[in-house]
């Protein structure tokens, strides 16, 4: 397997990198996923992450494999670029350390449920008091002016108030299932992330802060309803809701001679490729269905059918290479073990191997994409809960005997030297 290594970069060589939100502060006290997803993209262009977590630490440091406790794959692929501060903000003392960091903080993320940050004293309008010009921005499941206000959210919950089992059973065998993708926290996650950004820009020009909610709810209802509200977008309405190409039962991927392939006929010149190479060049003249993508895509069903036919008549290695030389799009049917040696990602830097000073060495992912002069980056590798408080607060004006007096009391938590 091809994987790059990276080691840990030294506090110089993190400093002398080129990091475009080098010099801002966020103050993260998001758990879980759609939080620390949006946190860590923030991280990955130079900001300085403080993730503000209870004494028992964030729960996602227990998802999946581990090799040490705490330190889980599912908080590792969300979580670097971060520093790690343990802290009881149910304590006054606890609250108030926190308080006096928000006066050198520019960005305050939660995904804490509002009425809960405002029993600790932590709303916006308690910490603006402290710092005007703060960007806060809020994630939660459903936005606060709606019935919905105080509803746990999670990304099946929210899967299926968007009607995504629902759409999944339309197209497969009846059952309402979740997609096994947490595309929801994810998806959120890096609109929260742009949402940030802008309001550090808006600040940047203008010198105001703000308040920012952003709902899972809300946020995924565009992305389901703009592929379905069809006839529905229109009033009066033009017709039916559901995007009829992507809800073809036959939209899978298509069962080869011995195997499978992934395979998109979709404009007209792809279309008539696709005919020539099974023979039937001269179809499309003659078939009103394939005539255009209105058309097909009311004929969806049919058409996916009818490549299915074809499909199964030849290999995957025939359909693989016929496809390239006729410009049709295909890919290979990956399982999750064959994506670890795809080739396209071992040639782009993908993966990469790091060395981790707790973990030891494992498997992580690159920001995806290319940038000409300020490429994000790792420098600093997942934290251990409460790996930086001592620092984070020494650094904030603390004695190092105060730290150590806070700790013994619990009120922070910091991880063993």
């Amino acid at each position: 397997m091809n994987m790059q290594h990276e080691s840990m970069p030294s506090h110089a060589a993190a400093r002398a990198s080129s990091a475009v939100l080098e010099g801002i502060r966020i103050l993260d006290l998001t758990t879980v996923l759609m939080g620390p997803v949006c946190t860590q993209n923030l991280g990955d262009f130079g900001a300085e992450v403080i993730k503000v977590e209870a004494l028992d630490g964030d729960s996602s440091r227990g998802i999946g494999s581990a090799v040490v406790p705490g330190m889980a794959a599912g908080f590792l692929h969300s979580n670097r670029n971060k520093r790690s501060l343990a802290i009881d903000l149910k304590s006054p003392e606890g609250r108030d350390i926190l308080i006096d960091l928000v006066q050198g903080a520019d960005a305050f993320i939660s995904n804490i449920r509002p009425k809960a940050l405002a029993r600790l004293g932590l709303a916006y309008e308690d910490l603006i008091a402290h710092k005007p010009d703060l960007v806060y921005v809020s994630l939660v499941g459903y936005g606060q002016n709606g019935p919905y206000a105080d509803k746990p959210a999670y990304d099946d919950l929210i899967q299926g108030a968007l009607a995504i089992p629902t759409l999944v059973a339309e197209v497969g065998d009846g059952v309402p299932r979740y997609m096994p993708v947490t595309l929801m926290d994810r998806m959120v996650g890096v609109f929260a992330a742009n949402a940030t950004l802008a309001a550090l820009l808006h600040r940047q020009r203008t010198g105001e802060g703000q308040s920012i909610e952003i709902p899972m709810f809300e946020t995924m209802a565009t992305q389901v309803l703009g592929d379905h509200l069809g006839g529905k977008t229109f009033i009066p309405e033009s017709g039916e809701m559901g995007y009829k190409r992507i809800l073809a039962k036959g939209r899978q991927a298509y069962a080869t001679a011995d195997g499978s392939v992934c395979l998109m006929v979709y404009t007209d010149r792809q279309w008539r490729s696709y005919l020539g190479l099974v023979g039937r060049a001269g179809q499309y003249d003659g078939d009103s269905r394939l005539q255009g993508i209105a058309n097909r895509t009311v004929h969806a069903d049919a058409l996916c059918d009818m490549i299915a036919a074809d499909v199964a008549k030849q290999t995957t290695a025939w359909w693989l290479d016929a496809c390239e030389r006729a410009d049709i799009p295909t890919m290979p049917l990956h399982t999750l073990e064959s994506l670890l040696d795809d080739p396209h990602l071992a040639a782009s830097g993908f993966f990469r191997t790091v060395a981790h000073p707790v973990v030891g060495t494992y498997r992580d992912m690159a920001a995806p994409g290319r940038w000409s002069r300020t490429p994000p980056a790792t420098r600093r590798m997942p934290p251990r809960l409460g790996g930086d408080t001592r620092d984070i607060l020494i650094e904030a004006g603390m004695s190092a005997e105060r730290v150590d007096e806070l700790a013994r009391q619990r009120i922070v938590g910091c991880a063993p030297a």
